[in-house]
């Protein structure tokens, strides 16, 4: 049987369609989250559309075409080709009939039209489909009072309406009658056994241009009149600017103005601290030219003293002080389940561990960068931001203009991992333009992306367990991390509620250097330490490391329990998944393997390393990863997503180095900082649970458990246990050891 959503009122609320196109045609949109406002009105036609009622997008053409307006920012995670196969299957067209486009921010009706937390497909997987269910309904309703017969005697494929006499019309022949009909209040999604588009290998939408070069990215924006601009900033975090000279910089050729900023986010940050959590208000030069060279060129020239910034939070020696957070009693308690303190007293054996990981700055492959055009009439905004909503908002307070004067358009990002979220590069952008009055483009340098960042903040995590009478009897974790109240631990994932005595606790540390959302934030680095604790725990308990694990999460009663996150048994089926894929303890001597489990962004994850040695030293070869994240849309992408995420954690827990002296970054190009070299990346195989369950996320779930797989590879290839991150910074913990204590 097909899904009925009866009840449902499809007004013009939460559906609308107009047939007054200038090329004729219907155009139709559904609120993704259900947040429509009752007076929006559709446009009148494509040429004056500026999508301000809608959040997805159908236009049908009288040829038959189909353009699907994609609403979501596109980081490479895929969903300006997934949402769209959502809405075309239950439209019911063929693929090769779709053309997308890339929809503007609309404030006023959009709900979380954000790229962030691997949440786009989960949130927009039932709007999806009852945008694309709903149209076909109207375009059948208006086939069937063509022909005099019931719609029920009509069924649809392919763009291609059929009535039981075999007669048939094609969805540009009725657009302009279906323009004109109710929108339907009940309408039947297909049956998962049923899709043609979702679950089958679809190019990505853009994979043309971005291969041929054509213009895509923030960087790839210009309009005729626009300048560039560099910016000198602070060189280390807890300064500010006292003086500067200007005077070599503007003889440079190509200089147009020198300009200070920094004035009016200070302003707006009295009157609302909480307008962003990252704008900074410290005072900054930027130099304007007739090309980014230029400008960048002559801000080098810019001579500008800076002062110790008495104002602001410390820059003092963090591993220290997070080892000291650690060892004090400054925590807050986030879970607390038994007593663990009387399970300590009581056990038979404890295991004590402490693990730690540095800061690391994003690194996106194209620098940020924004256009701003700060005009009487409008603010124009266009480039590569995950927020647009949020830095559309703070744009607003920043000028003082009403929130119905920020237009906001989207590009594709060159690479997003959290710090395209921020968007201090958007009011840098927007504060210059306004300062001089003409269209900017905002570049940074790599230097500038990596030293003036947004990072993930330095971490200690320490985790103690009891064992009494053969069992884990307790459970304590602590968390010592750099301004870590918004991307604290995750207390509700495993192993929460299989052991009785479990305590989570988090210590925040403040700094002047920012902090934020790094791919897969609480858990890309979580998920290592307390995989690589649990294999420690079932080594010191003599036990099998799968079954340790299987056996907790047997206990775990998550009806009993409604903070509870994970699905055991759903987080039990990638286990055994990953285990045959791999060939758990089935290859030969020379085969090292490890082992993760892990649950983060509602998907569940397990995977399996194999490590090898050569010429002595361990080298990752494969890792075999197994994914729940329910109906996987397009496959193709989610694979790639999936080896990304991989390859991602693999590097960064092997080479990820990020330090600060005195608040000055230790590293600001690549030939101070080491990601993972094309050589250096394993094969990645990648299988899904085939079930029927609403999409989860994908885009950051298989980062977080890469590093403890290999953390647990290599300890059965050396013998030794890794604690720190980056591991290839302490060879003495990878050397191999004497060939008998060799796994």
């Amino acid at each position: 049987m097909s899904t009925s959503i009866a009840s449902q009122k499809f007004s013009r609320r939460a559906f609308m369609r107009t047939s007054s196109l200038a090329s004729g045609g219907l155009l139709i949109g559904f609120n993704l989250f259900n947040a429509c406002k009752p007076n929006a009105a559709p446009p009148v036609d494509l040429a004056s559309l500026n999508y301000n009622d809608f959040n997805a997008f159908i236009k049908i053409a009288d040829n038959g075409a189909v353009t699907i307006f994609s609403p979501n920012p596109e980081i490479g995670q895929g969903v300006k080709t997934s949402m769209p196969m959502i809405i075309a299957e239950e439209l019911d067209v063929a693929w090769k009939n779709v053309y997308v486009e890339q929809g503007v921010l609309d404030t006023e009706n959009y709900t979380r039209q954000v790229a962030g937390g691997s949440q786009s497909i989960r949130h927009g997987w039932e709007p999806l489909r009852k945008t694309g269910a709903t149209a076909r309904q109207m375009l059948v309703n208006a086939a069937a009072a063509r022909w005099g017969v019931a719609p029920s005697e009509c069924t649809t494929s392919e763009g291609i309406i059929t009535n039981s006499k075999g007669e048939t019309l094609g969805y540009g022949d009725v657009v302009n009658d279906a323009a004109a009909l109710e929108v339907p209040e009940e309408v039947t999604l297909k049956e998962i056994k049923d899709f043609k588009i979702i679950g089958t290998d679809i190019k990505n939408v853009d994979i043309d241009k971005i291969v041929t070069g054509k213009p895509l990215y923030g960087l790839d924006y210009k309009v005729d009149g626009m300048v560039y601009a560099a910016v000198v900033r602070p060189p280390a975090f807890g300064k500010k600017l006292a003086s500067y000279d200007d005077t070599e910089a503007r003889a440079m050729p190509g200089v147009i103005d020198v300009v200070k900023i920094g004035e009016k986010v200070r302003a707006l940050l009295e009157k609302d601290q909480n307008a962003s959590s990252i704008i900074s208000g410290s005072d900054k030069v930027a130099v304007i030219a007739r090309s980014t060279w230029e400008a960048m060129k002559a801000k080098n020239a810019i001579k500008a003293e800076w002062v110790d910034d008495s104002t602001i939070e410390s820059t003092e020696d963090h591993d220290e002080i997070l080892t000291g957070f650690l060892e004090g009693n400054k925590f807050e308690t986030l879970r607390k389940d038994g007593d663990v303190k009387k399970a300590f007293a009581a056990a038979d054996q404890v295991l004590e561990r402490t693990y730690e990981s540095p800061f690391l700055p994003h690194n996106c492959l194209e620098p940020m960068n924004f256009f701003a055009n700060v005009t009487t009439e409008k603010v124009h905004l266009v480039g590569p931001i995950q927020t647009p909503a949020w830095k559309a908002g703070v744009v607003a307070g920043l000028l003082g203009r009403d929130p119905s004067e920020i237009h906001l358009e989207m590009t594709r990002m060159g690479g997003g991992f959290g710090r395209r979220l921020f968007g201090d590069f958007v009011i840098e952008a927007a504060e210059i333009s306004d300062a001089i009055k003409k269209p900017v483009k905002l570049v940074y340098s790599r230097e500038d992306d990596m030293a003036d960042g947004i990072y993930r903040p330095a971490i200690k995590y320490r985790i103690k367990a009891a064992v009494k009478d053969g069992k884990v009897s307790a459970y304590h974790l602590k968390e010592a991390a750099i301004n870590s109240n918004m991307y604290g631990l995750i207390p509700h994932f495993f192993p929460a509620g299989a052991i009785e005595n479990y305590q989570v606790d988090v210590a925040k540390y403040g700094s002047s250097i920012t902090t934020g959302a790094w791919r897969a934030p609480y858990t890309n680095f979580l998920a290592y330490a307390e995989q690589s604790f649990f294999d420690e725990l079932a080594e010191m308990m003599e036990v099998d490391k799968i079954q340790f694990r299987l056996d907790l999460l047997r206990k775990v009663d998550a009806d009993a329990d409604e903070n509870i996150q994970y699905d055991p048994k759903r987080m039990e089926d990638v286990i055994q998944l990953a285990v045959e894929k791999s060939g758990w303890g089935t290859k030969n001597e020379n085969v090292y393997q490890g082992f993760v489990n892990y649950y983060c962004h509602n998907s569940h994850v397990a995977e399996v390393a194999d490590v090898v040695i050569e010429n002595g030293t361990p080298v990752v070869k494969k890792i075999t990863c197994a994914v729940d994240c329910g109906v996987v849309v397009n496959p193709l992408g989610a694979a790639n997503q999936a080896e990304g995420g991989v390859i991602d954690g693999v590097g960064h827990a092997m080479f990820g180095d990020f330090n600060f002296k005195d608040g000055t970054p230790l590293a600001s190009n690549f030939d101070k900082y080491r990601l993972i070299r094309m050589k250096e990346a394993p094969e990645v195989e990648v299988h899904f649970v085939k079930n029927e369950l609403a999409p989860t996320g994908l885009g950051e779930p298989t980062l977080p458990p890469a590093g403890g797989a290999i953390a647990n590879a290599l300890k059965a290839a050396t013998g030794k246990r890794l604690y720190k991150q980056p591991f290839a910074k302490y060879p003495e913990l990878m050397t191999l050891p004497d060939k008998e204590i060799i796994g």
